[in-house]
């Protein structure tokens, strides 16, 4: 983990410990995989984002921050832990999730609030690539876009997409400057010391039982459209 990376885990931890309870301290990330696989099932019944299901079809991965909080108390920043999955090589699979770390002091939510569920949709290659390789800036490294919301919305081309929803309210969510980094620390725990998102996601070296549930709410959200 990079020396700002291990801030972006002190600040999400910091905010679990502040807002308490909806994200895994780093004894327990089973805590984590549940509340993201509880995130997801939130995404997949809210009436308001039919397209975030839609491109949820065609995503390569899923970056799923649970609790993202933003307030003065860490700079007038936001942090929040977070776990990545890949889609498998057939499109209907998911893999084990990695963890990571996200954060940056200069986040902005374009829907106001304090606590916020987010997912981030992988878009191409290139951003999974990106997430896989090491820290990355979001909006310089990959290219991101808020998901569209609501009727009408028109599509978006980037490397990520992302989306939120704050307080039983919804939106897409600029997070333009934000920070992604790997959280060795979860990692570690969670698997085996020295596993890489790569090892967790992409060569299926590590598993952990815990994440069946969230590998099947991914599944079903993410099921590609029956070719007519």
């Amino acid at each position: 983990m990079t020396g700002f990376g291990k801030v972006l885990a002190a600040l999400a931890l910091a905010a679990t410990v502040a807002f308490g309870g909806n994200i895994a301290l780093a004894s327990d990330q089973q805590e984590l995989v549940d509340a993201a696989t509880k995130t997801v099932s939130n995404f997949a019944v809210d009436p308001n984002l039919e397209s975030f299901r839609e491109y949820a079809r065609d995503a390569e991965a899923m970056l799923i921050v649970p609790t993202m909080v933003k307030g003065g108390f860490i700079f007038g920043g936001s942090a929040g832990s977070g776990t990545l999955s890949a889609r498998g090589k057939k499109g209907k699979s998911w893999s084990h999730p990695a963890f990571y770390a996200m954060g940056s002091v200069t986040f902005g939510l374009q829907i106001g609030g304090e606590v916020s569920e987010i997912i981030l949709l992988v878009m191409s290659k290139k951003g999974l690539d990106s997430l896989l390789s090491s820290s990355i800036k979001l909006g310089g490294d990959v290219s991101v876009a808020a998901g569209p919301v609501g009727q009408g919305a028109k599509a978006q081309t980037a490397d990520i997409l992302a989306y939120s929803r704050t307080k039983g309210l919804y939106g897409g969510i600029n997070v333009e400057g934000a920070v992604i980094d790997v959280n060795e620390e979860y990692n570690d725990a969670y698997y085996k010391a020295g596993a890489r998102p790569l090892e967790i996601m992409i060569e299926g070296k590590y598993k952990n039982d815990g994440a069946n549930d969230l590998r099947k709410a991914l599944a079903k959200i993410g099921a590609k459209k029956k070719k007519k």
